[in-house]
């Protein structure tokens, strides 16, 4: 049990920080509705190529989750006591891990892109688009990387603001690319060129900001070198954050393969409702990226009990927002499904999961607040294991149980999925009130 206690202070030095935060979520979100949105204007095939797409990419995005969580506690840390050297050591070594990892990525995916298509349950209708798409948008991941982990330097210094004006600056260059592709007659491959594209100028945008300098970082374009003891920090905290994210899309690609085995239609509803979904964590991304970034520098401070009392009146007005929208999404869950698809089979399973989703907002803002407090402790390692537990055990086993094999089809899939998420939210508040993350040493 815990007292929740919030002053208006806190109110105003978290919603400071989550603002910002929500409104970039927003636009990151945009910029993958509108490439499903201008999909749906050429076929459902090429709603399910995008689709499959975002499920491999998440996949790799673990890979850059571990630089970008490591690098958060790090350099929230180095906040806390004051430590502007090693914070811009931090940035530097940050830097040059994101780069080389996004190229390596990009590599793998130019040489293997159709077995990895492949395994995610592609046919060859969804091949036709997705081939295109894919290597344009994830052979360039390199662009997805820096953007991720520069951002997160940014936001560890309490600067929430610069990675909302980039995303914001990209997500309107993505809409006005995607129009004037699609008029060009490019069809799939010019959604594709629009994302790389948008993708890179936010880069640039956060890349100049940084090597300019900020207050406290400033990332400089002389003296590079490898810093094996601070990448070893870095990686240290960051590496089961990553394992965690790897552990949950994979998942996600095993379940995306099973609901496709389905039919195409149970697909195309997913991905939809799937969509949709993602807007409803727009609170829970704002705040729960509050609540990493005062615990960092909270903990640099050795003041845990602020820390406490700050990330559970964060999870709470979460939690607050997150409800309200599930109301929204269950009332209007007919006229969202009739926006993405014509097709009367799509839009009634579409319905029915985005009803579903309405329900479990509350648990769905405990598992990403508190899990972001966590890991912004440097606390990564059991937030992992709980993934593991959570996505193969309850996710796709039972999953299949409810969905494949009783029939329940899309619904059974989407039950499990509710299940994972009440159990882990349960299990991770109960670990962060036993304030174990007070002892992690960065």
């Amino acid at each position: 049990m815990f007292h929740l206690k919030m002053n208006r202070n806190d109110l105003k030095v978290i919603g400071l920080l989550a603002l910002p935060v929500m409104v970039e979520t927003v636009l990151q979100t945009l910029l993958g509705t509108v490439d499903t949105f201008f999909a749906g204007q050429i076929s459902d095939d090429a709603i399910a190529a995008v689709g499959v797409t975002n499920l491999i990419v998440n996949i790799f995005i673990a890979f850059f989750t571990a630089v970008s969580v490591g690098t958060l506690a790090v350099i929230g840390r180095c906040v806390g006591r004051s430590d502007a050297e090693r914070g811009n050591r931090a940035l530097q070594q940050s830097f040059l891990l994101s780069f080389f990892i996004g190229i390596i990525v990009g590599a793998l995916n130019l040489l293997f892109y159709r077995p990895i298509l492949e395994i995610s349950g592609a046919g060859e209708d969804i091949l036709v688009y997705a081939i295109p798409y894919y290597m344009v948008v994830v052979v360039p991941i390199v662009f997805l990387c820096l953007s991720l982990v520069l951002s997160s330097c940014l936001r560890a210094t309490k600067d929430n603001v610069t990675p909302m004006v980039a995303t914001g600056i990209a997500n309107v260059l993505n809409i006005l690319f995607n129009i004037f592709f699609i008029k060009l007659g490019l069809g799939i491959m010019g959604l594709a060129l629009a994302t790389t594209l948008s993708r890179a100028f936010g880069v640039g945008i956060l890349f100049i900001w940084l090597t300019k300098g900020t207050g406290f970082l400033r990332l400089p374009l002389r003296g590079w070198g490898v810093d094996v003891e601070m990448i070893r920090s870095i990686l240290r905290i960051g590496v089961p954050a990553g394992g965690e994210k790897f552990i949950m899309r994979a998942g996600q690609l095993v379940y995306g393969a099973m609901i496709l085995s389905i039919g195409s239609y149970a697909y195309v509803a997913h991905n939809i409702a799937g969509t949709i979904e993602n807007y409803t964590y727009i609170p829970s991304m704002g705040f729960g990226v509050a609540a990493a970034t005062l615990v960092g520098i909270g903990l640099g401070e050795n003041n845990p009990e602020k820390v406490h009392r700050m990330a559970l009146a964060a999870n709470a007005l979460s939690t607050i927002f997150m409800v309200s929208m599930g109301i929204i999404i269950f009332i209007f869950a007919p006229f969202f499904a009739a926006a993405f698809s014509s097709t009367p089979e799509v839009q009634m399973l579409t319905v029915g999961v985005l009803r579903m989703i309405a329900f479990f907002q509350p648990c769905s803002a405990i598992t990403q607040v508190i899990e972001s407090a966590l890991q912004g402790a440097g606390d990564t390692r059991y937030p992992m294991f709980l993934t593991l537990f959570g996505i193969w055990g309850i996710r796709v086993c039972i999953g299949y149980f409810l969905g494949i094999i009783c029939g329940f089809g899309l619904i059974g899939v989407w039950t499990a999925y509710i299940i994972d998420i009440s159990v882990r939210g349960f299990l991770l508040l109960r670990r962060f009130n036993g304030g174990k993350w007070q002892m992690v040493a960065i």
